[in-house]
């Protein structure tokens, strides 16, 4: 069966200039013509287009297809290798200017415009995972302590910001010497620390009582991405999110439910 230029088109949803530039090329030239001169072309031709379309899709030139359909039993394979090594290192090429956009969404969300050095001497290791950052921002939308922490946030100076990072930076020193040594997370050093982390949330976010601490340490202990917020993965160990989950629980009984005070 023969088909006309128009039905070829509408079948490979190219157009039919596309049709008339690959029999000029030499690269696909129908195998018969109409009693009118019309371009007919056969099933054979539609498999040689399929092949083409192939091989454009992969980004090889007319000229390269040209190669390959000329003898595709010695030509195929070198040029597919070498075309997934393009592929891969463009792929590479695009993820890094990707991680590049995301740092730049990332400065946007906090409010603060950094310089890239200025942006490293602040945070540091810390990172803002963006998808974190929008699952946060959504489950979190009805908040009004979302709300006010994202306020209070975009109010923050580079100055501010360095500030706060230093605090957060003594705290995690501490957080993982206590660790180290073997603390328990329910002993007096462990909730301390934790009760300091949920201060530096109210002083820096948002006003954040013991429930909402206890959410917040959740999050720590269930997805790394939230737990990388306070202590960058370089500094991370076996156990520590958990650890710091258990003593801001602590924490949150203790003042929820304070020790009677003994008779003397």
């Amino acid at each position: 069966m023969n088909y006309s230029v128009g039905q070829v088109a509408a079948f490979a949803g190219v157009t039919v200039r596309t049709l008339h530039h690959y029999d000029r090329a030499g690269l696909l030239s129908p195998s018969g013509r109409s009693h009118s001169g019309y371009r007919l072309y056969s099933e054979a031709d539609l498999t040689r287009l399929q092949q083409i379309l192939f091989y454009r899709e992969l980004g090889f030139s007319l000229d390269e297809i040209t190669a390959i359909l000329r003898d595709p039993q010695a030509n195929a394979l070198e040029h597919l290798r070498s075309r997934q090594r393009e592929l891969t290192e463009e792929i590479a090429r695009l993820q890094r200017l990707a991680e590049v956009a995301q740092r730049a969404i990332e400065v946007q969300q906090t409010g603060v415009s950094l310089t890239p050095q200025e942006r490293f001497d602040v945070f540091g290791e810390i990172t803002f995972d963006l998808s974190y950052a929008t699952e946060a921002q959504l489950k979190w939308a009805d908040s009004a302590g979302q709300r006010e922490a994202m306020a209070r946030a975009a109010g923050h100076t580079k100055e501010d910001w360095r500030q706060l990072m230093a605090e957060a930076a003594a705290w995690r020193g501490e957080l993982l010497t206590a660790f180290d040594a073997d603390e328990p997370s329910d002993g007096e050093r462990a909730m301390d620390l934790a009760e300091e982390h949920r201060r530096h949330i109210t002083r820096w976010f948002t006003s954040c009582p013991p429930d909402m601490h206890r959410r917040i340490a959740d999050d720590f202990a269930a997805d790394p991405r939230a737990f990388a917020l306070v202590v960058p993965p370089s500094q991370q160990r076996p156990g520590l999110a958990a650890y710091l989950c258990k003593a801001v629980h602590a924490n949150a009984d203790r003042r929820t439910h304070p020790a009677p005070v003994e008779d003397r």
